[in-house]
């Protein structure tokens, strides 16, 4: 199995998601700058790490979203292959295209970084190693990620089970109390329809090491070894 980082200008959480999956995951990862031009299909899945692509020019995601690899995960995800985006990778996503709604600037117009609980809103390919409704924690590290979308999307997203995580407190409970930047209905990650397209705020490699993390390595690990465990079972098939 082998899985491809991609790189973008800007990059800097490539390195820590890279030694998540050959390290600790014993995954081959392998780190693809996006002018690359070999054929991601060879690889299993694909990770677009968290950063400030071109230094978030414009607006975070927007110049990466016209990258040539874009055209590639555009292809890859109507064909199933599994892509999660962390952070800048889950703006990327969303200003291509590859997502719906909008990442805008958190609520306070400051930058957010700390620890937050989240709930399992529904299991998919990337959380099925968790029971529905498990808070876990993760960190967060964003000006721009306070996610929306219209009224209709909202309940379309409810409807398919799209909408992954939510900010919670310890308890699971979602309100404005336990929502850090204001995103519409609490929504932390949501997945494209077909499920193998995730996007998400918080930072599950900075949870899946004990020299980064205070707090449990298996909540940020679990996202992707939930990954690898459905990627075995649609191998098999």
């Amino acid at each position: 199995m082998n899985v491809a980082i991609i790189q973008f200008p800007g990059t800097n959480c490539d390195i820590d998601t890279y030694r998540v999956f050959n390290d600790h995951l014993e995954v081959d990862a392998t780190l693809f700058w996006h002018e690359n031009t070999d054929n991601l299909e060879k690889y299993d899945a694909i990770i677009l790490p968290g950063g400030f692509s071109y230094g978030d020019r414009l607006r975070a995601g927007i110049i990466a979203a016209y990258s040539p690899v874009i055209k590639q995960l555009k292809r890859l995800s109507l064909k199933g292959k599994p892509i999660i985006g962390i952070c800048n990778g889950f703006q990327i996503l969303v200003e291509s295209g590859l997502l719906p709604g909008a990442l805008l600037t958190n609520s306070n117009l400051k930058f957010i970084c700390k620890w937050v609980n989240l709930k399992v809103e529904h299991n998919n390919l990337f959380t099925n190693s968790f029971q529905s409704d498990s808070v876990i924690r993760m960190p967060i590290a964003h000006n721009e990620g306070r996610y929306y979308v219209s009224d209709d999307k909202l309940q379309e997203l409810e409807r398919n089970n799209q909408i992954i995580l939510r900010y919670s407190d310890s308890d699971g409970n979602t309100s404005l109390d336990n929502n850090p930047n204001g995103s519409i209905s609490n929504i932390a990650a949501v997945s494209n329809a077909n499920g193998n397209v995730l996007g998400m705020m918080p930072h599950p490699e900075r949870a899946s090491d004990s020299l980064l993390s205070p707090y449990s390595t298996d909540d940020g690990i679990e996202i992707f070894r939930s990954m690898i465990l459905s990627l075995e079972v649609m191998l098999k098939e």
